[in-house]
């Protein structure tokens, strides 16, 4: 699994929960570290091991931890970078949503050895959508789930989340888009300030 997504998890629980229950999440993973490298490859039991010690340390399903960690992915100041690369997808949730298909070879631009699971966006009436997450990446359709509803309040739309279960080899997310302009969305610039 690539580095990126460990380093996510590694942020997402230090960020939240301090690194004294980092350290204890690597142990009980026996991980023999306590830091990974972005840019590195690991073999997916070690980050399985990693979710798992995650899991049972914070006593929480994996689904909800998962959710959490897509929440975390896009609202965190520290990964504002990732923020705007889904706000690159549209000016509102419903480009947003269409721009989804592509999401993963948006990221291979952004970091080239980064394969994320292929995405399909159905539209089934006005509205409403299933969002179908190919497999490759163990609990990507929940960090999905944390990803849709935050960029849903980003936007400012009103949006109901269901996750599905499996369809096929994938996973599916229904999303029922009951309002695009519920509230105002957090600000959104082009171009990055600087200085």
């Amino acid at each position: 699994m690539h580095g990126l997504v460990n380093r996510a998890l590694q942020s997402f629980v230090c960020g939240n929960y301090g690194h004294d229950r980092w350290i204890r999440i690597t142990e009980a993973a026996q991980l023999g570290f306590v830091e990974f490298e972005a840019m590195l490859l690991y073999d997916d039991a070690t980050s399985l091991r990693l979710l798992d010690a995650i899991c049972s340390e914070l006593a929480r399903p994996q689904e909800e931890v998962l959710e959490d960690l897509g929440t975390y992915l896009v609202s965190n100041p520290s990964t504002e970078a990732l923020r705007r690369l889904l706000r690159f997808g549209g000016v509102n949730y419903l480009e947003f949503l269409h721009s989804l298909d592509d999401l993963s070879d948006r990221a291979r631009l952004a970091v080239s050895d980064l394969v994320l699971p292929a995405l399909e966006l159905h539209e089934h009436a006005h509205g409403r959508f299933t969002l179908n997450c190919h497999p490759g990446l163990p609990g990507y359709s929940y960090v999905m789930m944390g990803i849709l509803r935050t960029m849903a309040d980003d936007y400012g739309a009103l949006v109901m989340l269901e996750h599905e279960g499996h369809a096929g080899e994938g996973e599916l997310i229904s999303i029922t888009l009951v309002e695009s302009a519920f509230s105002e969305g957090r600000s959104f610039e082009l171009g990055v300030r600087t200085g």
